[in-house]
């Protein structure tokens, strides 16, 4: 069983990233900047002594699913294909809210609470 691990990994390694090196290297930075958004977010939480989610961290949830999207067509994975477009939908509309909310300059009982 181990021995089949070992091949898989060595076979998943030669078709995705020593043959499709451009495609490796955009999926790796996608992967980086998707993963990075909660590093942002930590540190602004720890910066701010709470939780807190910075509208950055939208923007690198955006762009991050919509390059591993693009990976997921590439490599024609149904099923990363429709977990990434869920998120992009959801990212969409988050920073939807957010900028709807700051052009009318309202602050909810929430906000006001936590600040």
């Amino acid at each position: 069983m181990f021995d089949s691990i070992i091949e898989f990994v060595k076979s998943a390694i030669t078709e995705q990233i020593v043959d499709d090196p451009v495609w490796a290297t955009i999926a790796l930075v996608g992967q980086a900047i998707f993963g990075g958004r909660f590093i942002l977010q930590w540190i602004v939480s720890e910066y701010k002594k709470k939780s807190h989610v910075p509208k950055v961290f939208w923007y690198l949830s955006l762009l991050g699913s919509l390059i591993l999207f693009s990976y997921s067509v590439h490599i024609k994975n149904p099923i990363f294909i429709l977990g990434f477009s869920l998120n992009i939908l959801i990212y969409l509309r988050n920073l939807h809210l957010i900028h709807i909310h700051a052009k009318k300059g309202v602050v909810t009982v929430i906000e006001g609470a936590e600040d």
